[in-house]
């Protein structure tokens, strides 16, 4: 299952830039700061981990040359403001990629560091790689993919919230104890914990993705139940009948994979308190601060709101389809740390309960279990424990002083 539509020259052009940019790279002097390589959402959005961590490199780290890769299909980087992002694919990518000292990356070295770079891993024995994931794992299952293998071997650190995400990394993943690393989410720096809105006013919608609704036809997608429970949801009288008498605002935000079927849900009838957004059109790095609650199935931004002790609602309509078809970590009968609803009727009853004045997340003192760290220090723990804590830069200041022009 690829996640972006190769061309059929792809190949060939990777190959030829790889080999060029590993020859030169063995010819070119060290460089005099060591090169780090940052990516994440297969370079389509600056979000999650990765982003939060390379904006601390570039921050607090002035002894590091500090790159991002981005999609160059993409115009985030411009309008973001980005500083030295990469396009994903070029030369100067797979030339960066041979020099580098270090990489992180949020989804996959492949889709976040270097496209194609699957079948040429095994040339770059200098990069100490570290997969520090777009969230907490806990819901779906890992899917490992055959161009995943050399990857995950190759990779030398994977990072960890707490000691239970550990054991799924461990003993779900079967990554070895020696590359396990728990130093808390990078993302979560820039979340305050236990900070409930003092009311549930903004309600942020967001559903994951199923792989087996991949391929559908249109008609199909919408016959199904994905389609039908979440519309159905956003389209039932009592749920709006609730929007509009507790003035509430819904965000819903829709999956990065849903981008073939987003004019179906964009065509529903909408009102200036219901909202739909594609993947582009929305911050979730925002959103999970400027939401009060959030309506999901089973996904990792989730964690988000339990670690702020927002209130969560489940909707899990398809969970034994979902259990059989890819599994999940969490026992989503004891384990969960929100609210669970199966039908419309519980999910509306939950919103009615949770906006008349229920503000905060009543699994929140399970929170210890999933978090280690609430001091907003895991990026520096990140930095410090694959790259080393910072070094003098009273040399580079030197050595970098701008020549004042002559009068």
């Amino acid at each position: 299952m690829g996640l972006k539509q190769e061309k059929w020259y792809r190949p060939a052009e990777v190959a030829a830039k790889v080999a060029a940019a590993r020859a030169l790279a063995a010819i070119l002097p060290r460089p005099e700061r060591d090169i780090v390589l940052v990516g994440g959402n297969l370079g389509e959005k600056y979000e999650d981990n990765a982003s939060v961590f390379h904006d601390y490199l570039i921050r607090e780290r002035p002894d590091l040359d500090v790159y991002w890769m981005y999609d160059p299909s993409t115009d985030y980087v411009r309008n973001e403001g980005i500083p030295n992002a990469v396009p994903l694919g070029t030369f100067q990518n797979y030339l960066l990629f041979f020099r580098a000292a270090y990489t992180f990356h949020g989804h996959s070295l492949l889709y976040d560091i270097a496209p194609g770079i699957d079948r040429y891993v095994h040339l770059n024995k200098k990069s100490v790689i570290t997969h520090i994931s777009h969230g907490i794992e806990g819901f779906k299952k890992i899917l490992i993919l055959p161009e995943d293998r050399p990857l995950l071997r190759r990779t030398n650190y994977f990072n960890c919230a707490s000691p239970y995400e550990k054991r799924i990394k461990q003993y779900g993943w079967g990554v070895p104890e020696e590359k396990l690393i728990t130093t808390g989410m990078a993302r979560f720096d820039r979340l305050k914990p236990d900070s409930p809105a003092p009311e549930v006013k903004n309600l942020l919608v967001m559903m994951t993705w199923r792989e087996w609704l991949f391929g559908l036809s249109d008609t199909s997608f919408m016959e199904s139940e994905y389609f039908r429970r979440t519309t159905g949801l956003l389209n039932d009288p009592a749920f709006l009948r609730l929007v509009r008498d507790r003035r509430l605002n819904v965000k819903v935000a829709l999956h990065p994979f849903m981008k073939r079927f987003e004019r179906f849900f964009k065509g529903f009838p909408g009102s200036e308190q219901i909202r739909f957004y594609s993947f582009d059109e929305v911050s979730i790095k925002e959103e999970v601060i400027r939401a009060d609650m959030l309506l999901t199935d089973y996904t990792s931004v989730s964690w988000d709101f339990l670690y702020q002790n927002k209130p969560i609602i489940f909707y899990m309509f398809d969970q034994e389809e979902m259990e059989q078809h890819r599994g999940t970590y969490l026992d989503l009968d004891r384990e969960l740390y929100g609210y669970k609803a199966k039908s419309l009727m519980e999910v509306t009853g939950l919103i009615d309960r949770i906006t008349a004045g229920d503000n905060t997340n009543p699994y929140y003192p399970k929170s210890g279990e999933y978090f280690q760290y609430f001091d907003n220090e895991n990026c520096r723990r990140l930095a410090d424990r694959v790259i080393g804590p910072a070094r003098s830069t009273e040399k580079l200041k030197i050595r970098t002083k701008t020549v004042p022009a002559e009068s």
